[in-house]
């Protein structure tokens, strides 16, 4: 049977419309929630994201289908590495009536190591209450990478961690080395006041002698 002309038409325009938006939504793993009437949307601002870079929380957040524009201080996002956290404020990305996508907002930091990063969202938008935890994974936003891995030419330059290990192990060292000096400074000063001492004791073992052999003439 031969497929009329537009029909293979229709099908060429949709495989590329899917090759076209499928790397735009691999681009930007997000993962979302509602809360009632509050729609959100939740994953690092920049993506992919690396380490010792610039990069922020994203979050877009929607009411009723339209974007908050008028969101104050009611909402915060806590961002854990391992056992250490830290609060940052929500801030809009955006001017309304200028630059900038309404409903944009950013919690701004900078990861500093690779790896998996939790976000944890909390406060109310407009009265509705929002509470929400989540982690790096395949199914909601990227974990952070080491830059070497898609630095090119490729460099020998130490991670962060790497340069505060060698920090650490310089300042024992100087620690040691300042211990030794104040040693040895002190084994000096020793030595110096026995010197000090025996020349006294020549001295005036000299002059005993001295006045013995008047005395005798």
């Amino acid at each position: 049977m031969k497929i009329p002309f537009q029909a293979r038409v229709l099908a060429v325009l949709g495989v590329a419309a899917v090759l076209v938006v499928a790397p735009a939504t691999a681009a930007f793993a997000h993962v979302a929630k509602s809360f009632g009437p509050v729609h959100i949307e939740m994953g690092f601002g920049d993506e992919p994201t690396y380490a010792g870079q610039s990069n922020s929380v994203f979050l877009g957040i929607e009411r009723n289908g339209k974007p908050v524009t008028d969101l104050t201080d009611t909402l915060k996002v806590t961002v854990s590495y391992g056992q250490v956290h830290v609060d940052l404020p929500v801030v809009p990305n955006f001017e309304v009536g200028g630059d900038g996508t309404p409903g944009d907002y950013r919690a701004w930091f900078v990861p500093s190591q690779p790896g998996r990063y939790t976000f944890h969202v909390f406060g109310t938008v407009d009265g509705t209450k929002v509470d929400w935890t989540a982690t790096s994974s395949p199914s909601t936003f990227d974990a952070v990478q080491d830059p070497n891995s898609a630095s090119f030419p490729k460099v020998t330059a130490p991670t962060n961690q790497q340069l505060s290990d060698l920090i650490a192990a310089q300042t024992g060292r100087l620690q040691a080395a300042a211990a030794d000096a104040r040693s040895a400074a002190d084994t000096a000063r020793t030595v110096g006041l026995i010197g000090v001492v025996l020349g006294a004791i020549g001295i005036i073992a000299a002059i005993g002698a001295l006045m013995r052999a008047r005395k005798r003439a």
